[in-house]
């Protein structure tokens, strides 16, 4: 059957496939580390604000085998740590499981996830198939909507309500919650990228930067 957004997660000779809005290796601007980044399409929570609405829509951007991406993720062999944003990653948890379980047979990477959903919520009401799975191979989770007038410019949260849980012991000795914010601006033929979770204000001046010189802004 063609995949369409109704019968996701999507599924390729009984196995899943990740939706995927964009990738971008090498970054340091969302985790400790060298790392490389996932962006997940669709998500169900609509928050006010997002940073990236463009990838709310559960619409097929690009289908990929879970190992697939692992390896492309994996190409720079600087990279220690991958991170999975969105759009919302619980909603692809079966793949996105996968992916890490193949990297760290590859190496001994890091793991941080972002998700719109309480953790609480996510094991008494698991928005799909394969979310303890996932929460297994994750050693930071960042969990909670993001509220647009609780962002205190701190840390790698988008606002305060949202939580930095430390669910292994690889980065527990660090402040990930209120170090200063990081992020890049990466400019390539005709687009510019912003990875990280930008300083408040930085958004709008790009974006302001950006109409003048009639490009586009890609953020996650």
């Amino acid at each position: 059957m063609k995949p369409t957004p109704t019968n996701a997660p999507w599924i390729m000779g009984g196995l899943p496939l990740l939706n995927v809005a964009s990738t971008f290796q090498p970054t340091r601007a969302l985790g400790p580390g060298l790392r490389a980044v996932v962006w997940l399409q669709g998500c169900n929570l609509n928050c006010s604000g997002c940073i990236a609405p463009e990838w709310i829509p559960r619409v097929i951007k690009r289908l990929v085998e879970p190992e697939k991406l692992a390896e492309e993720l994996l190409i720079d062999p600087l990279v220690t740590g991958l991170t999975f944003s969105g759009g919302e990653p619980m909603l692809q948890a079966a793949g996105l499981a996968q992916l890490a379980r193949h990297a760290r047979s590859q190496r001994n990477v890091s793991i941080i996830c972002f998700t719109g959903l309480a953790l609480e919520q996510l094991r008494e009401h698991p928005p799909g198939p394969g979310v303890e799975e996932l929460l297994a191979e994750v050693d930071v989770l960042i969990d909670g909507t993001y509220v647009a007038s609780q962002n205190d410019n701190l840390g790698l949260r988008g606002s305060s309500n949202q939580r930095v849980l430390y669910l292994t012991e690889r980065f527990r000795g660090l402040d990930l919650e209120h170090n200063p914010r990081r992020a890049e601006i990466h400019v390539g033929d005709g687009y510019a990228v912003l990875v990280g979770v930008p300083p408040v204000g930085l958004e709008e001046a790009l974006d302001q930067a950006i109409a003048s010189a009639k490009g586009s802004l890609s953020k996650g």
